[in-house]
């Protein structure tokens, strides 16, 4: 039984002996000639089959790496026994700072404001501008003292007979000055 390729040379010797002028192979009858041409040629292949093995451990690898990526490591969370303790109101450790208090209160020239219970400013109906850089500089050394920060609570007490116009100055000088949380008190009469 021929191999194929073992065919295919016949033929191409057998083409080129017949075009140059050389004796046939085939017609010569030199059997032993063409077993050892076929045997120098196909020398590298003994044993018949071969397998080769870097395309199959390059698929080893292949597989390796997509079993690992599709692989599931833990179970999933919905099967998991899980229970939550119950909802208790706990108190909170830091809450909000108590408000600065201000008082003011009416006065014949003017107003008086009491800024906590450390310092009172006067505040004079002629000279009103001059005298809210006073009263600024009076609630920052009270923050100071008290270590208060501008984003504190400050809470404003105003008696009745305090004039409208000093109450809007002095609301808008502490807004001015970075205090935001300003609140006024209210009072039942």
């Amino acid at each position: 039984m021929r191999r194929p390729c073992e065919k295919a040379l016949n033929s191409s010797l057998a083409a080129r002996n017949s075009a140059s002028g050389v004796l046939d192979l085939e017609a010569a009858g030199n059997e032993s000639l063409r077993r050892d041409i076929f045997e120098k040629v196909f020398s590298g292949r003994r044993g018949g089959l071969t397998l080769r093995m870097a395309p199959m451990i390059d698929m080893i690898f292949l597989l390796l790496i997509f079993f690992l990526v599709a692989a599931k490591w833990r179970p999933q969370e919905d099967f998991l026994p899980l229970r939550l303790p119950a909802a208790e109101a706990q108190p909170s450790g830091v809450g909000r700072p108590e408000p600065l208090i201000i008082h003011i209160f009416a006065t014949e020239t003017g107003c008086q404001v009491r800024i906590g219970q450390l310092q009172t400013v006067r505040i004079n109906n002629k000279n009103i501008e001059a005298d809210l850089p006073v009263l600024i500089d009076g609630i920052k050394q009270c923050m100071l003292a008290q270590k208060r920060f501008t984003s504190d609570p400050i809470e404003i007490i105003c008696e009745p007979q305090v004039k409208w116009e000093h109450l809007a100055k002095i609301y808008n000088t502490l807004f001015g000055a970075g205090l935001t949380d300003i609140t006024f008190a209210m009072t039942a009469e």
